[in-house]
């Protein structure tokens, strides 16, 4: 098994669980054995009248106790419990997670089927729809959104209407079922090392209406037109087809600041879950088409009200 780092550990579990069953049988079969003390055995009589008497156990209990230790050898052949020994009944966790979640899916089937019929732009005016959109969101989504979908330093908010791979139902949809991974190269070297680095956030600011130094914006626009509008566009305004976001709404997944900005220049971001970054999981292996479709509503009504 996985996660057993060496075979000890395997041997470890099966010896001690042995000796423990070994220890439990001898254990009622010497107390079987065992005379009780007699009444008259003076070290057992106290005040004269108070007596013990080391007397057997009640024999319900002796055969009860019988019951409990063979059911138990019966378990460990049958399940798996002896290390790495996976028992004769095949019987494994993810199975039987996969079986009730194949049972659950069963049930809900003609539910989503029902939503699946029907168009974004209705189902998110749906109550009934959107209070399970909701759940499925919390439970799978609100971990790097939030509860509130707000998003925080490195997540995108899903309220703010800014969509760096489009905002219609389709590609939302297709987002959330297939993922969505970014990247972004290093440009320090290619704007000239710190100082070209200053101008181009001092451009990019300027363009997003945040404070910005006046005197770095001629040579910060003239980088940023060689350098940058190439992914997103000469206006800034992004390209949604590569994921290159929109430079102008104010709207800064990564941080506002001009060090965050910097930040980003210098370093890049490559989303594919090294270095601190992150990408947008596929979530067609985990979700429905049902589910994705009631959330792709959930998400897309979520600026649409």
């Amino acid at each position: 098994m996985s996660d057993f780092t060496s075979n000890f550990w395997n041997y470890y579990i099966v010896i001690l669980t042995v000796l423990g069953l070994i220890f439990c049988i001898w254990l009622l079969v010497a107390v079987g054995k065992r005379e009780g003390a007699k009444a008259s055995d003076p070290s057992h009589v106290w005040d004269g009248d108070l007596t013990e008497l080391n007397n057997q156990l009640p024999g319900w209990w002796r055969w009860l106790f019988w019951v409990v230790l063979i059911f138990s050898i019966g378990y460990l052949i049958y399940y798996p419990g002896l290390g790495a020994f996976k028992g004769i009944g095949g019987w494994t966790q993810i199975g039987q997670f996969n079986q009730e979640m194949n049972d659950l899916d069963a049930k809900t089937k003609p539910m989503y089927d029902s939503y699946l019929a029907m168009g974004v732009a209705d189902l998110s005016k749906n109550q009934k729809a959107m209070g399970t959109a909701e759940n499925i969101f919390l439970n799978n989504c609100a971990r790097c959104h939030g509860s509130d979908a707000r998003g925080t330093t490195g997540f995108p908010s899903l309220r703010s209407g800014a969509w760096s791979w489009g905002g219609e139902p389709a590609e939302i949809e297709q987002s959330i079922t297939e993922g969505r991974t970014g990247v972004m190269t290093p440009m320090a070297d290619a704007v000239g090392g710190p100082e070209g680095v200053k101008a181009v956030v001092a451009y990019m600011r300027s363009i997003s209406n945040l404070d910005h130094d006046m005197a770095m914006i001629a040579q910060g626009e003239k980088l940023f037109a060689d350098n940058c509008a190439a992914c997103h566009g000469a206006d800034g305004k992004g390209m949604k087809e590569i994921g290159a976001p929109n430079l102008t709404d104010s709207v800064w997944i990564h941080g506002g600041t001009p060090k965050a900005m910097e930040a980003v220049v210098v370093k890049g971001l490559n989303s594919d879950l090294k270095d601190g970054d992150f990408a947008m999981p596929a979530q067609k292996d985990v979700l429905s088409k049902g589910q994705i479709h009631l959330l792709t509503a959930y998400v897309w009504g979520m600026t649409h009200k």
